[in-house]
């Protein structure tokens, strides 16, 4: 199921990064805060289990997560999103799928996986700033099922249609979160109007 998350601070800092002005530092931020925003709004439904804990004034009946949390980012874009959720859940694992696009067919293929010991049970979020052709998110969905992931949600900021689409036919039980749903991809696959080469402008290396 897709979710476009229309919150007002997020459609305000992802309008800063989109605009080819913005520099690699407010780049950057940007991104470590929307994605802590995202978060915020993605963790409404993890699942809770009761405990009982001692305050100062006694005990107390009260909630804690029941699942741990899992960061999957690609790389590299994916990296720029993972402090940002850090902040919010501290906690969180984080493993790393690394993935390049053949030019010529768009495909993705896999260079490096590495991934916490123990994932059956948590709640695993996929990390890419874009969802272009969908073949990378895919790809990555793939690699957790395989290590026996349940729990998949896939965290962007802006996605194409087409990308939607892919990822929605391939696994049709993860959630697909996005800042924001955008027209099209152009002849090369990169996303209109989008905000340029995600990894280029977290790193400065264009």
């Amino acid at each position: 199921m897709l979710h476009v998350l229309n919150h007002p601070l997020i459609t305000h800092k992802l309008t800063q990064m989109r605009n080819k002005e913005t520099g690699t530092k407010d780049f950057r931020q940007n991104l470590d805060e929307v994605a802590g925003l995202m978060a915020y709004e993605i963790s409404r439904d993890l699942p809770l289990k009761e405990v009982e804990i001692e305050t100062p004034m006694g005990p107390c009946q009260t909630y804690e997560l029941a699942k741990s949390v899992v960061l999957i980012p690609i790389l590299r874009a994916g990296l720029g999103m993972v402090d940002g959720i850090l902040d919010l859940i501290p906690t969180a694992k984080v493993g790393h799928v690394g993935l390049y696009r053949d030019e010529e067919t768009f495909q993705p293929h896999e260079y490096y996986a590495k991934f916490p010991k123990s994932m059956k049970d948590s709640v695993v979020m996929v990390l890419d700033p874009m969802l272009a052709t969908g073949g990378s998110a895919s790809a990555t969905i793939s690699l957790l099922k395989e290590r026996g992931c349940k729990s998949i949600k896939l965290v962007c900021l802006v996605g194409a249609p087409e990308g939607v689409k892919r990822v929605e036919d391939d696994h049709p039980d993860v959630d697909i979160y996005l800042a924001s749903l955008d027209e099209k991809l152009n002849e090369v696959g990169y996303i209109v109007p989008g905000l340029g080469d995600a990894g280029d402008r977290i790193f400065g290396t264009k």
